[in-house]
């Protein structure tokens, strides 16, 4: 066992035995929201939310948060991929939390909020049970069931009665895309594979509560909650400030020049050929080759997965899965007859994705303009190759 493995252990170790003896909270005990901002990789783009519980009278400062997995799973990225994989609750010595924050350069924001001593043990009370073994799985949902979701949906089932979440500061009701966008760049890799992979459901409007499958938006409501008439959130303060870090931009690095790299290579490729009275064969196999291997992941996150922000998924539309099929056909100097008439479909197909996205039956990357145009280029040359293939041999 490795000095890393041992360690958390220790911490997850200490984290339980110091709450799990606690029958009560004393007069002393504090209540706070912790709100941690976002960082550069993918897994935490969009923040993250916790409850800390602290009572000097009984020696415990624990963070109670939802969203962890176990990676020693020996089918881990199987069932990450298909949406299977069962996240828990998590427990936290306050002070490693933080540091391990401090440590990421990440955010962190406190509320504290205004609990009468009863409800401060209600709330101990269903975290302590939530904790146990039998309790802390749960599916995950990134939409309707994240370590976000989660934290209002405590608060509510435990002080339904006194406590009134007040939605009105949402003036805009955003889609579930647009809110996801709020927290990443438009010319980016994750952004445009995100669009990818995500289907047309997260183009529906998110209700205001809805809006809390994103941590700012919870730290929001918990401003806007009120506690038998009273203000929910008594004091905020940031814990740990995130140190301004110069950002370098990589533009050939970025899915902005690749695309347009391809609908160059694209255009200049199919006017030789078209002046040169030739096929080039390598460009086709590419553009089907890579359309289908999309199509294929798009195909088996919509109908093979439990996730579901993957479904109805209309990329399939342009990025056809029968295409790395027809890739073997294509290569041949000269295809079936068939091959004619599916590429009228293919662009049939490109059709009604401009029209679901006029529209907005569903929303796509606006990086995805070049491949569309790429596409269309390539298969009405293909379209006219084939048909005057006798007269060009």
């Amino acid at each position: 066992m490795g000095v890393k493995k041992l360690f958390f252990i220790l911490i997850f170790t200490f984290a339980a035995k110091s709450f799990a003896q606690v029958a009560e909270l004393s007069s002393l005990a504090k209540v706070s929201l912790l709100t941690i901002g976002n960082a550069d990789d993918l897994s935490s783009k969009f923040g993250h939310t916790a409850i800390r519980l602290k009572d000097p009278a009984v020696g415990i400062d624990v963070v109670f948060g939802y969203g962890g997995f176990n990676f020693r799973d020996p089918l881990f990225y199987y069932k990450f991929t298909t949406g299977k994989l069962d996240y828990s609750m998590t427990a936290h010595p306050y002070n490693s939390f933080i540091a391990s924050y401090r440590n990421e350069n990440r955010s962190v924001q406190e509320q504290h909020l205004n609990l009468s001593l009863a409800q401060k043990n209600k709330l101990f009370k269903f975290l302590k049970n939530n904790y146990l073994e039998e309790n802390r799985y749960y599916k995950y949902d990134f939409l309707f069931d994240n370590c976000a979701t989660k934290i209002p949906e405590v608060f509510n089932s435990i002080y339904k009665k006194s406590i009134n979440f007040d939605s009105t500061h949402i003036k805009k009701h955003s889609t579930f895309r647009q809110l996801i966008h709020e927290t990443l760049d438009t010319n980016s890799w994750a952004t445009f594979g995100i669009d990818l992979a995500l289907g047309a459901v997260i183009d529906k409007k998110a209700s205001a509560w809805q809006h809390q499958f994103l941590p700012f938006y919870v730290q929001r409501q918990f401003e806007n909650t009120f506690n038998d008439g009273h203000p929910l959130v008594s004091k905020s303060e940031q814990i740990v400030k995130k140190k301004p870090l110069l950002k370098k931009t990589i533009f050939v690095l970025s899915p902005l020049f690749w695309g347009i790299i391809i609908l160059i290579l694209v255009v200049v490729q199919t006017y030789l050929d078209h002046i040169n009275k030739k096929r080039s064969r390598g460009i086709d196999i590419g553009l089907f080759a890579l359309t289908g291997i999309a199509g294929v992941i798009i195909a088996f996150l919509w109908f093979a997965t439990d996730h579901s922000s993957t479904k109805a998924n209309f990329n399939l539309f342009w990025a056809m899965a029968p295409n790395l099929l027809v890739a073997f056909y294509i290569f041949k100097k000269q295809p079936p007859h068939w091959i004619s008439k599916y590429l009228w479909v293919l662009l049939f197909f490109i059709f009604l994705t401009v029209i679901f996205w006029c529209f907005k039956i569903q929303i796509f990357s606006p990086l995805l303009i070049f491949i569309l145009v790429a596409l269309c280029i390539r298969y009405l040359f293909l379209i006219h190759w084939f048909k005057s293939y006798q007269i060009y041999n």
